[in-house]
């Protein structure tokens, strides 16, 4: 089992790191459900941790998924930069005001990629209207995982789609939403999955959201 741990923050990825994370998602702003990480942070975390896998969320703006041209140029931007900071993987989404994959935008983004970094389509794909459809276009992008809470509102509760998904496609299919150690195991064994997406979390004395050692340590227990 791969865990995955969202981080906000280079104090998270420290304590995601001590925790045994393999892997991080960087983001910045998790108030706003994650937004681009602030580079100067992906750096530090890259020159500090190079064993650690690192991927980086490229989402310019809070709100939908639906982007206009100069936000979609920003995205590129943001996956130059992530990939020359030495991210593993970039996680990108983008839909179309009717709920589809924006297949233009997604192949565009994914052939800027190449094979430089691992694709990751984030949960943008929750609000998909048609989740067969889009895990088709989705594997025929080359992408190699999707992270979705089943469309539910949490993994646990979304594991019928999350297996159903799972069984269809060759991509990993990567629960994340409400992943703690109580129900990681349940979730992989409702799934079929074999890696899990967690913000292992606490609030800080100023109130933001931070990586939470002993969380992350207690999911890879959970889940040996």
């Amino acid at each position: 089992m791969i865990l995955e741990v969202c981080c906000g923050n280079l104090e998270s990825v420290h304590a995601a790191v001590k925790g045994g994370a393999p892997r991080i998602e960087l983001c910045s702003r998790l108030d706003l459900d994650g937004l681009s990480p602030h580079w100067e942070e992906l750096e530090q975390a890259r020159a500090l941790y190079p064993a650690l896998k690192i991927h980086a969320l490229i989402r310019p703006r809070e709100g939908d998924f639906c982007y206009c041209p100069e936000e979609a140029v920003q995205m590129q931007a943001h996956i130059e930069k992530a990939l020359e900071l030495g991210a593993d993987g970039i996680v990108i989404g983008a839909l179309t005001e009717k709920g589809d994959v924006d297949r233009e935008l997604m192949a565009e983004l994914a052939a800027q990629v190449g094979g430089r970094a691992s694709l990751t389509f984030h949960r943008a794909f929750d609000v998909c209207a048609h989740p067969f459809e889009a895990l088709s276009v989705i594997e025929s992008l080359g992408f190699h995982r999707i992270l979705t809470s089943g469309q539910a509102p949490s993994a646990l509760e979304g594991t019928d789609l999350l297996r159903e998904l799972q069984q269809r496609t060759s991509l990993t299919i990567l629960p994340g939403g409400g992943v703690n150690a109580a129900n990681a195991r349940r979730i992989l064994e409702l799934t079929g999955c074999s890696e899990l997406h967690a913000s292992a979390s606490s609030i800080g004395p100023d109130g933001r959201k931070i990586t939470d050692t002993k969380k992350v340590a207690a999911i890879l227990a959970a889940t040996e």
